[in-house]
């Protein structure tokens, strides 16, 4: 996130208020606070710039007053919303078809809503895409949609698609799906791909791919995962080196150290050690 706020800063200095909105938001979405705070102080300078006609001011703006801001924000967020919409900007028609499915500051108009997804879609907006994915009664569209978000680098679609796909048992294209969103920092595909590499879902077992997943969860924050990556390794399912090889996939050879450390207080890794 330190470089989105770096982005952010110099597209400040340059004066470019749209690109430092966009760079504060993107550090915020990773979950820096410093990012939601610049995002709302940004604010002050893309009033002007929205009231002046710049439909991409009026979108950022309105996404702005809708995740960092309060309530009382909503009928402000909703004319800049509309007006994007109204001015044909992708980002701008999603954002307000998202109010509308929601019914943020705007009465629910689900049909509405899709056609302004459908709309944003089709002029390359991935995040319409993935919400129109969820709206369209076709499955295979709704599929097709959520493999276009993903490609688009929307790490959630992946997740999503993975979950059809596998209730559909195409389990080798899941897995393929939950591995490309766990690459992109989704903690639940992350967690998925661990455990079908585990137990042999869509593949043949996998131990050290999913000591890695999980020792990716840990990096994001999820105890959850080194405790599932002790008790595999304690199964004798592994070498050190193979370890310490999960370690390296997952960037970070410290946690693979600790984790043989911890588990071999309990039982030897395959006879590397008594």
């Amino acid at each position: 996130m330190k470089r989105e706020l770096d982005e952010g800063r110099t597209a400040a200095g340059a004066g470019d208020w749209v690109a430092a909105g966009h760079a504060f938001v993107r550090a915020a979405m990773e979950g820096s606070a410093e990012g939601a705070e610049l995002a709302a102080g940004v604010t002050v300078e893309l009033v002007p710039m929205a009231d002046g006609g710049s439909a991409e001011a009026a979108a950022l703006l309105a996404g702005i007053y809708l995740e960092y801001f309060d309530e009382s924000a909503l009928p402000v967020a909703v004319r800049y919303a509309r007006a994007a919409a109204e001015a044909g900007l992708p980002a701008g028609q999603r954002t307000y078809g998202h109010m509308l499915v929601a019914g943020l500051g705007v009465e629910e108009d689900r049909a509405r809503a899709v056609e302004l997804f459908r709309a944003a879609a089709g002029g390359g907006d991935a995040y319409g895409m993935f919400n129109l994915a969820h709206l369209v009664d076709d499955p295979d569209e709704s599929l097709r949609l959520l493999e276009a978000a993903a490609h688009e680098g929307i790490a959630a679609a992946g997740a999503v698609l993975a979950d059809r796909l596998s209730a559909l048992d195409r389990d080798e294209e899941a897995l393929g799906w939950y591995v490309r969103a766990a690459e992109r920092g989704h903690t639940g595909a992350m967690n998925a791909a661990a455990c079908w590499y585990r137990d042999g879902f869509g593949t043949a077992p996998d131990p050290v791919r999913a000591v890695r997943w999980f020792l990716a969860l840990l990096a994001h924050g999820d105890g959850d995962g080194v405790h599932e990556a002790i008790r595999l390794v304690r199964t004798g399912a592994l070498t050190e080196e193979q370890i310490r090889e999960a370690g390296r996939l997952a960037g970070d050879p410290g946690a693979a150290e600790a984790l043989i450390g911890t588990a071999l207080n309990g039982t030897a890794l395959n006879g590397d050690r008594a």
